[in-house]
């Protein structure tokens, strides 16, 4: 028996309770977990009210995580918990189809890199994949507080963009964006609306090539304004607000682009890859994001705090 964070009802945290030890299948590898985060993706799926539908409970929650094989080749996966039935990676021992599991570099922080995880190849993708940044171009980064946010400033000037212009509510996660690599940072106030913070915006960014936005709302609307001709905007999620003000005027006069962006749009090599990539930044000292590890028998109140925003960046939970 091994001791497993399981969910029973959907809406309330997980508990530790005893569980049987996984029995690797067909094309599944054994991995020793040493740490999981507490994502946005795990607290949404675990409330019943994700576009996955309602999971099948009782069932042990974690979209990733990081561990040891057999061999003691450390090792980052993932898992379908709260999407489809089955286990994820709260819990002692995993196993974990072949397909789902990177390698990483001996020695590697693996709290850290369970912190990065797919929040930073989300960031790290939707700047090369789908924004196809240029070397030189000005970057904006909204909501600059957040892990996914974190990543973006510094994955942005590490792939060689001119200027890194970070956007959040937070004076001190500015402060972070600033020695992290952006340039300026731009306060949100609360009565901002889309030409008030545009003005702003431009004011410290001048013309902007390129947008990472993992809020929408009104900062995206502001930061449309101040994007140049042909420039781009590339959507990650919708923490501010589902909706945004975007008027067609601003999107036709500039010729600009919207695109969307999803980590499931993602072939498991182009995970991989991006993994790998973060993975060496990190061990080299050239990307980080805050986070707090957590015991694992501290599981519910972890992610509590996690969901109530309470916490100082993303929970890892440590075994």
């Amino acid at each position: 028996m091994i001791p497993a964070a399981v969910l029973r009802i959907c809406g309330r945290p997980p508990a530790v309770e005893k569980r049987p030890a996984p029995v690797p299948g067909a094309g599944e590898v054994p991995i020793t977990v040493a740490a999981a985060p507490i994502t946005p993706l795990d607290l949404l799926c675990a409330s019943g009210t994700s576009y996955f539908g309602m999971p099948a409970t009782p069932y042990v929650p974690g979209v990733q995580g990081v561990g040891y094989r057999d061999d003691g080749t450390p090792v980052w996966f993932a898992t379908s918990a709260g999407m489809r039935p089955g286990d994820g990676s709260m819990a002692a021992a995993v196993s974990v189809p072949h397909v789902d599991v990177v390698p990483l570099p001996r020695g590697v922080p693996l709290p850290l890199i369970a912190a990065l995880g797919l929040s930073a190849v989300a960031a790290h993708s939707a700047l090369t994949r789908t924004g196809g940044l240029t070397p030189g171009e000005t970057v904006v980064v909204l909501g600059a507080a957040g892990v996914v946010g974190q990543a973006a400033v510094q994955l942005a000037r590490i792939s060689g963009a001119g200027r890194v212009i970070a956007v959040s509510r937070s004076s001190e996660a500015l402060e972070r964006a600033v020695r992290h690599g952006a340039e300026e940072g731009v306060l949100l106030r609360p009565d901002d609306d889309p030409m008030s913070l545009a003005d702003r915006l431009r004011a410290a960014s001048g013309p902007a090539d390129l947008v990472l936005d993992p809020v929408f709302g009104v900062s995206a609307a502001a930061a449309l304004r101040v994007l140049r001709p042909g420039g781009r905007l590339v959507n990650l999620g919708s923490s501010a607000s589902p909706t945004a003000p975007i008027d067609s005027a601003t999107l036709r006069s500039g010729s600009l682009r919207v695109l969307g962006y999803t980590n499931n749009a993602l072939s498991t090599a182009q995970r991989a890859e991006s993994i790998g990539e973060i993975a060496s930044l990190a061990a080299a000292g050239r990307l980080t994001v805050s986070h707090e590890v957590v015991p694992f028998g501290d599981v519910a109140r972890g992610w509590e705090r996690q969901a109530a925003g309470e916490a100082d960046g993303r929970i890892v939970l440590v075994l």
